[in-house]
């Protein structure tokens, strides 16, 4: 992840535009993400959990789920 995204180097008004372009984007061809993701990303905003964590929540969820 890089740096600029951490939580000691943002704000929580920052990590709510990066959060709110990056779900911007990623909606643009897929569907909404899952209630759980939200979650997790308000963690983010929050300054409760970086970036690289949600990521390897989220890509250990869907291992999971396609078992």
């Amino acid at each position: 992840m890089a740096k600029e995204y951490s939580i000691k180097n943002t704000t929580k008004e920052e990590r709510q535009k990066i959060a709110n372009e990056a779900l911007a984007m990623s909606t643009i061809d897929a569907q909404e993400p899952s209630l759980e993701t939200k979650k997790l990303i308000e963690k983010y905003i929050n300054g409760e959990m970086e970036i690289s964590e949600i990521l390897e929540k989220t890509i250990a969820r869907y291992k999971v789920s396609a078992n």
